[in-house]
């Protein structure tokens, strides 16, 4: 399985239309389009957290894809009024907010 962390800053009174907005859109095709398996988001005192699953590292890719289709195109719309970039001197795509993975662990079968 092949993690992304997206860090962002989120307003901490948004977080249950947030929740809304990505049910609506998980509740549709895309995320099997986009081969996410399972997302999570989570908040702490102003940053939010989206960590997606994927079967494998093509994610990336299928994400890369997905980016023109009109549902896409609308979430990412709908949520510019709760979510803003970590850094936006430097933020250019979802690619520029994601946290490097340092360490990894994971129990043997």
């Amino acid at each position: 399985m092949h993690s992304t962390l997206i860090v962002a800053r989120m307003d901490p009174g948004s977080s249950t239309e947030v929740a809304r907005l990505f049910g609506a859109f998980d509740g549709t095709e895309m995320p099997h389009r986009m081969g996410t398996r399972r997302r999570q988001l989570f908040s702490y005192r102003g940053l939010y957290f989206h960590l997606q699953d994927f079967d494998d590292d093509n994610g990336g890719e299928l994400i890369e894809q997905a980016k023109t289709d009109p549902r896409f195109i609308a979430i990412s719309e709908d949520l510019k009024p709760f979510i803003e970039a970590y850094d936006p001197k430097t933020w250019r795509s979802p690619a520029d907010a994601m946290a490097s993975r340092f360490y990894d662990w994971e129990a043997s079968a």
